[in-house]
């Protein structure tokens, strides 16, 4: 998509240049939070990371230059706002769409084939476990945020509770991320991926444990044959 490799380096290589031309960032920043919203193979959480570097070159002139001399950064309170902004917007209009066109969005052979399945029934699992509280719960979990955020109103979850839930997750995650990254750059990001690293770590651990128990359950089951 537009020539984008969408990995921590493609998109910081994507928006390197415009450093000191806001609001060509903040026009990205609403359209790939719809697309990464609606979906689409654009992670949120990169898009926010690298964004949130090219804010940090902008307060550093004496490290990265401005093209021509006056050039205005980009602005780290704004980006906060436009990047909460366009989230939350996003997801209220995946909201509204699942509200009025869900019963027939989820006949529809681009739905089975894309969306239902695993993803679906996880959505469903929990609404039944956490009720309304799900709509929170989707805001950190891509790769189903999509048919989390459509069975919202599909369910028919009253706007001003989703949008409370919905906003406040956001509002507690987006600026955030955005904030610290703009403010401290290279060392935040230095941090996070230690974390993804020890989240690798946990995910292989449990990955073993789950495959032992499936072996041991298996091995049991033959021996009361």
């Amino acid at each position: 998509m537009f020539g984008i490799e969408f990995t921590e380096a493609g998109l910081l290589n994507f928006f390197a240049p415009f450093a000191y031309q806001p609001f060509q960032v903040y026009t990205f920043v609403i359209c790939f939070m719809f697309a990464s919203s609606f979906g689409l193979p654009i992670p949120e959480e990169l898009t926010l990371i690298a964004v949130g570097l090219v804010a940090n070159m902008g307060q550093h002139p004496e490290i990265y230059p401005p093209p021509t001399p006056g050039a205005q950064p980009i602005g780290v309170g704004t980006l906060c706002l436009v990047a909460f902004f366009a989230v939350f917007l996003s997801d209220v209009l995946v909201y509204l769409i699942g509200k009025y066109f869900g019963a027939k969005i989820i006949k529809t052979k681009f739905f089975q084939k894309q969306v239902a399945g695993a993803g679906w029934d996880k959505v469903n699992s929990w609404f039944q476990r956490f009720g309304g509280w799900a709509c929170g719960i989707f805001r950190f979990t891509p790769g189903i945020r999509f048919p989390g955020h459509l069975s919202c109103g599909l369910l028919g979850i009253p706007l001003w509770k989703f949008c409370l839930i919905d906003g406040l997750a956001a509002l507690i995650s987006v600026p955030t991320q955005v904030y610290l990254i703009a403010t401290y750059g290279r060392i935040v990001l230095s941090y996070l991926k230690e974390v993804k690293m020890y989240i690798l770590m946990a995910a292989g651990i449990a990955l073993v444990v789950w495959l032992g128990r499936k072996i041991y359950l298996k091995n049991t089951a033959k021996s009361t044959l």
